[in-house]
């Protein structure tokens, strides 16, 4: 599989990541995620991102493969102690404990990147957030850190120069930060890591998802009604919207959740066809760019 250095830092990552939402949100077995990630990293991919709030995915992650350690970069975020649905906590003490639990459900001494997760610009702004983190650094707990957000947070994030990484919501649905964000954060040497790069597969059944989720990438995509999402073949319209993801400039890796090992190895397999055509990234920016009003902003 394809690597990308990732921007400024020295690691080299596979193009296609996993994401660890699913497999905490949808109670997935332990020996599911095993098969899942062991199978995973036997084929080339070495991402793994996870957050403290997705329930259970940190532990099921750390008994997997933490026997496989040097195979693959470890991602979390923090700033959620609760769950997402419960009040953020930006304070360096809690930041920090969130931290230091977290290293212990995954099996570790040392996570690659921590991100801040959804952290308001106001709360940016304080400063006690990001000191957290360097904090974290500078402890050894992680080699770098990072800022999982969108819209004019995640603008502040990036020009502030406090991080390393940038994780934000890029994909046919959701195209603000193609060109509010992960220009300067090019410009500035930062690894760029696209989440949600197949805006959840909205279209999936042809019906309005039954999961709030996802409504909004349903409704935009049926405006947006691309020429490709009316291909019968679901597999070419996954395919289409991952390369897209994957054909920005500036996007070095794109996470994927899954709880079905077989997955894996079908997302692989799709990115085989290469970046897309210039005429084909084109024609997605061409339509997002006549259809989508200001106010469709980049999804958390």
């Amino acid at each position: 599989m394809e690597e990308r250095r990732l921007g400024k830092t020295d690691m080299d990552v596979s193009v296609l990541g996993f994401g660890g939402a699913e497999i905490g949100f949808e109670n997935a077995s332990p020996e599911a995620v095993e098969k899942l990630l062991k199978s995973a990293l036997d084929a080339g991919l070495n991402v793994i991102d996870t957050a403290e709030c997705y329930r259970d995915s940190e532990e099921l992650i750390g008994r997997a493969v933490s026997d496989r350690r040097e195979d693959f970069y470890l991602l979390t975020k923090c700033g959620h102690p609760h769950g997402m649905e419960s009040s953020a906590n930006w304070s360096q003490a809690s930041l920090l404990e969130s931290i230091e639990r977290s290293l212990r459900r995954l099996k570790t001494n040392r996570l690659d990147i921590v991100h801040l997760h959804s952290c308001s610009e106001s709360d940016l702004r304080k400063g006690e957030a990001i000191t957290a983190l360097q904090t974290a650094r500078e402890r050894g707990y992680t080699r770098y850190i990072g800022y999982s957000g969108d819209s004019r947070a995640a603008h502040f994030a990036v020009e502030c120069g406090a991080f390393d990484t940038l994780q934000i919501s890029i994909n046919i649905a959701d195209q603000e930060a193609i060109d509010l964000t992960v220009p300067l954060a090019h410009k500035k040497q930062m690894g760029v890591i696209a989440k949600r790069p197949i805006a959840n597969a909205a279209w999936k059944t042809g019906h309005r998802p039954a999961n709030s989720y996802h409504h909004e990438y349903w409704e935009r995509s049926r405006k947006l009604n691309y020429d490709f999402l009316r291909n019968a073949d679901f597999e070419k319209t996954i395919s289409v919207a991952l390369r897209f993801a994957l054909s920005v400039p500036g996007v070095h890796t794109a996470i994927v959740g899954t709880t079905k090992p077989e997955r894996w190895q079908q997302n692989a397999r799709l990115l085989e066809a290469g970046p897309l055509s210039e005429a084909e990234f084109g024609a997605i920016r061409h339509r997002w760019e006549e259809y989508a009003p200001r106010t469709w902003i980049g999804q958390i």
